[in-house]
This record gives structure tokens, sequence and C-alpha cells, in this order.
């Protein structure tokens, strides 16, 4: 895994950064690639600059040969293509392959080289023939085009901003984590307070393409970015590539195309040159990902799992060393106490440049720096299996409530707002409900963010862009918006350890067969509420004969942490911090100070809006 930073600037104009200026920003992201450094300046035909940086975390072939921003030239030493990449391809052993066919030669095992051949073959189309996980900036430098890119269920993140610098230069700033890009000097960090109340209600650092930064935005998940600087006012293409185009073979019992499909799956995500490993949990998806490990023939897997160790038998530790003891497997438990929570919580935020979205997150990085410092550079997580599978038992269970309540009033309800499902699904997961807000937020803040338009109608219009129907709409929705934050979550917390963070349920092979399933073989509401045997039904089916009974029965779990008790200690900043005076009313602060265990939902968004606003 890597990082990506980079600037161009359309034709007749010049980079402003100076190369020391460009790597002081590129190691911004020093924590993404330990192994390597490179930058790339170069213009095309006519006269546009290019600046590529990239900070290297070598995992397959870690020869210099892999080294990056990558340059493709042709038979005449002119260079055609280069990339900065960060990310792994699945099908890179298909793609050589079909590259050969065409006549490219390689020069290296590395996956970064596929990607190159592949566009120089196949231009931006061939971006959705690829399947893994990445996000990438390439230069076609004879047709004077940036092309920025994102997988399409975004896993790896890319951001950037476009605009005049100070100078009028017409420029686009991309990085794979915002710092980079808010700390280049024609950037500047603002806070967008459209996202900043959104995230409050949320936990989300992205709404759409808008970010915490006013001037940066998010390439979305799937989206092909391409930016024509060979003309004065440096046109714009977009394209998205859906996780629906994914062709799967279908055949056999529902069970066995899941079994398939996963364990072949955790097969592609196990190629790599150096250690890999797996988070456990105790739960059902990272038992199966330990079990697919076992039955490909890995031997002594490491597995490290973490979460508050209360010296009970039910929480994720104690079942993580159930199955790892069942499997095998070399593991290692990193609890998580009150003072290491109040510790690293501010110390993420402050190195990420976002806020967190959900506590765990301090878990996550803690197993992420233990396994590191114990020479493993990959690590396999269950991500994924919750939103493709239909997972959380109490969200489905409100969803088809809703569907029921809906269908019975008939279609002319159904067309009222507040009947629809992205109002509801912003209600139902709403951490500072729509009616709270006018008293957390500052008057003029609430008046400013227009009462959360922005927000109501980017909820509306999301769920609209699904083309499922009932319960199966929402499980669609779960996957395009809530599975996108608990990668970014995943993807932020071990890279700032510099661990490539991989997630064999969220593949676009397993996505396809997944949505293509009925929903009676995901969610059954007339299951006994609470047995647990009523979500992710065929995933259970597929793997209950290798699991053992407790963990195909267990409720969902994932490094779960008491921070509602916890979440105290943190609060005195909403008092001190300047950014938070300005954003919140002193009632609010007031209140969350006073009793922040029970205005937890409260306290825990406002928090980290209040760390972030302080620090960014």
């Amino acid at each position: 895994m890597c990082g990506i930073f980079g600037v161009a600037v359309r034709a007749g104009e010049r980079v402003g950064l100076s190369d020391a200026a460009a790597v002081r920003l590129r190691d911004m992201l020093a924590h993404r690639g330990r192994d390597g450094a490179g930058l790339w300046r170069g213009g095309g035909a006519a006269g546009q600059q290019f600046l590529l940086t990239h900070r290297r975390l070598a995992v397959v072939d870690p020869s210099p040969a892999g080294t990056q921003p990558f340059v493709l030239a042709g038979s005449d030493g002119r260079v055609q293509w280069v990339i900065s990449y960060n990310g792994e391809l699945y099908n890179d052993a298909e793609l050589r392959a079909e590259l050969h066919r065409e006549g490219m030669v390689f020069r290296s095992s590395c996956d970064t080289e596929t990607v190159a051949q592949a566009l120089r073959v196949w231009g931006p189309a061939a971006i959705g023939r690829f399947r893994g996980m990445f996000a990438l900036a390439a230069v076609d430098v004879e047709r004077a085009r940036l092309i920025l890119a994102r997988d399409r269920l975004g896993i790896k993140p890319l951001y950037y901003a476009v605009g005049a610098g100070s100078d009028r230069v017409w420029q686009v700033v991309f990085a794979s984590e915002p710092a980079p890009i808010v700390a280049h000097p024609d950037v500047g960090a603002r806070p967008d307070m459209v996202t900043a109340s959104a995230y409050l209600t949320t936990i989300r650092t992205t709404i759409g393409e808008r970010t915490l930064f006013e001037e940066v935005r998010t390439v979305l998940p799937g989206e092909v970015i391409e930016f024509d600087l060979s003309v004065a006012a440096g046109a714009v293409h977009r394209t998205r590539h859906e996780v629906a185009d994914w062709q799967v073979e279908h055949c056999g019992p529902t069970e066995d195309r899941v079994r398939k499909a996963v364990i072949d799956s955790v097969s592609r995500h196990l190629r790599a040159d150096v250690p890999a490993c797996a988070l456990l949990s105790g739960g059902l998806d990272s038992s199966i990902i330990v079990a697919a490990c076992r039955e490909l023939g890995v031997d002594r897997l490491r597995t490290y799992s973490s979460g508050h160790d209360d010296g009970s038998d039910g929480t994720d530790l104690s079942f993580a060393r159930m199955v790892a003891a069942k499997f095998g497997t070399v593991h290692t438990a990193a609890p998580i106490t009150r003072e290491l929570f109040a510790e690293r919580w501010p110390d993420m935020v402050a190195r990420m440049g976002i806020p967190l979205s959900t506590p765990n997150e301090v878990a996550i990085n803690e197993v992420a720096r233990r396994l590191r410092d114990d020479g493993q550079v990959v690590a396999l997580s269950g991500e994924g299996a919750d939103e493709l599978f239909g997972g959380y038992e109490l969200p489905m269970m409100q969803a088809w409530e809703f569907e029921e309540k809906r269908g019975h009033q008939g279609n002319e309800a159904s067309t009222h707002q507040g009947d629809s499902g992205g109002a509801f699904q912003l209600r139902a997961n709403a951490w500072i409900s729509h009616e709270q807000k006018g008293a957390v937020l500052r008057p003029e803040v609430w008046r400013g963010v227009e009462g959360d338009a922005f927000l109501r109608d980017w909820y509306e219009s999301e769920f609209a862009r699904g083309h499922e129907s009932g319960v199966q709409s929402h499980l669609a929705f779960q996957r395009r918006v809530n599975l996108v934050g608990l990668l970014q979550r995943l993807d932020t917390a071990t890279m700032l350890e510099g661990v490539e963070g991989r997630t064999p349920f969220a593949d676009v092979a397993v996505a396809a067969i997944a949505e293509a399933m009925p929903m009676d073989r995901k969610f059954a509401p007339s299951c006994p509420p609470h047995t647990r045997s009523n979500t992710k039904i065929a995933l259970r089916q597929a793997f209950a004969d290798v699991l053992p009974r407790e963990v195909v029965e267990r409720p969902k779990a994932s490094f779960p942490l008491p921070f509602q008790e916890w979440v105290g200690e943190s609060a005195p900043v909403l008092r001190s911090s300047g950014f938070a005076r300005t954003m919140f009313s002193d009632a609010a602060i007031e209140a969350v100070c006073a009793e922040p265990g029970r205005l937890w939902n409260l306290a825990w968004p406002m928090i980290n809006l209040a760390m972030w606003g302080e620090r960014w």
C-alpha cells in the first residue's frame, strides 16, 4: 500500500512547487509507504506540466523494478504513461495473460506495471477490468490527460482540489489523504461547515464528493475522472464503473457459490511477498477468513485481536482465543485500556487530518501497531460481509418494518419525503438528530448550513440511485454508503502504522454474487428475534461445517469498546477549543461536559470535530 501526491496544471503553465516543496508534501504520507519514495516531473506536447510523487509500501515484488512513479516509454524512448498507484490487483495474472497476447513485455512482477500496461493498451476503459483495491493517478503524456480513479467499492481513498492558485494558474492537486492537499500553499485548510454538520449526524467524513475541507473533494467509489489539460479550461470527463458490471459465474446451490467465491477471494488477497496475517475478532466474518486460510493450506497463520478485556467470557478477546485455538494460529491480543484510548484518539486525529468515524478505530490502530512490530505487513480483515450479506440485525429489521408499513400505506404515502427510503436511513442512523441540531449548533451555523438541506437531499438522491426494491434497496444503500465509511476507517487506522489492510469480503466478485442473491438467503425477519440465524444466512450456512457453533450463532461484534464510559476523558477539549466555540452552542458544550456518558451520542461527534478543528 502506498501514498500518492501530485499536481497538474493546464497547457502553457508550470507547476509552482519546487522539488523540495513537493517532497515535503509527499512525505506527509510517509506512514503509508516506508519502503521507498519517488518524484517525476514532466510535460506534454502542449507544454503542460505534471508532478507525480509516491511513497511506497513494497508488498508485491519489492525490488526496484516496482519503484514509482512508474514510467512507460515507447520504442522511441518518449514517455507515454506515468502512474502513481496505491493498491493491489487481484486479477493480475488474468490481465497479464491478456496483455501478453497484445504483445506487451513486462520487466517486473509488480501489479503496478500491469496497471500501467493496461492503461497503455486499453486507455481509461482498462480501469473497468480491474479487480482489486486501488486509487491511482495516471498521466497520459501524449494526450495531455490526468486520470484519477478509485476502485468500485471505495476501499482505497483519493482526494483532489481544483482551482486557480495565487498566481492564477489553473491546477489539480491530488493525494491519498487530505493533509498534503490543504498544506499546499494554493489550497489551505478551511472547514466545510455543511460536511461538518453532516458529520455530527452521520459520523462520516465525506458526504458524496464533499469532505470536511472546503476546497477538497473525494473521488467517488468506482469513479474515473479525466482532466483534459491540453485546453485552457481544463475540461473534465467523468465515468463510473458499478459493482453490478462485474461478471461472475453462477452455478450450484447458493451456499456452494458463496463458499467458493469467498475462498477464492481469500486466496487472491493472500498474494504478497511480505508476511501476511489476519485480524480476528472471533466473530463470524473474521473466523471465516481464518478458516479459509486453513483450507488453502496456510500454515501457522498469525492472528491478532483487540478490544477491552473486562474479564468476561463473551468478549472479542475470548472468542478470538477460541477460534485461534481451533485453527492453530499464532495468536496475539492487543487490549485497549481507558488510558490508551484517551491518548490514542487525539493522536490519530492529529496525524490523519480527519476525525475518527467509529470508536473502534483506536482498536484497529493498536492492533495494526502491534502486528507491524511483529514484522507483519499485510492484514486480512472482515469488512464488507455485513453490508453485502445482511449482517446488521437491528438496521435490517427496522428496514423491513419500514417497508412493511410503507407497503400497507400504499404508493401515495411512499412519495412523501418523511416516508422515503433516504429520509428513513438518515433518521434511523443519526447520532445527532435533525431535531437536536438547532440546539447543538450556534444559530448562525445552523442557518449557514440551511438546516442540513444538502445532507437530506443527498440521502434522498443516493437512496434513489439504487435499482433495487424493498429491503434489498436498504442493504444496497448500506453497501454504497456505510461500507465506504468502514473501509476508510480500516485504511486510515492501519496505514498510520504502515500496514496494508485487505478485505476479502469487500471484493467485486463476492459483491456480485451477494447482490444477485435473493433477500431470504441473507435476512429473514420471520426467524425468532436475536437468534442470529436470521442474518447472513447463506454465509453462516456456507461455513457452518468448519466453524465452532458458538461463532456461527454469535451476535455481531467488531472490536467493541465501552467508549460511552470513556468519552468523558476528552470532553474538556470542547471548552478549550476555539473551533468548538465557533460551531457549538454554549449550552450544548456545557451539557456534554457535564454528562458526557449520558450524552455519548452528542459527545463522540462533537469532541471529534473539536479535536479536528483545533488541529487542522
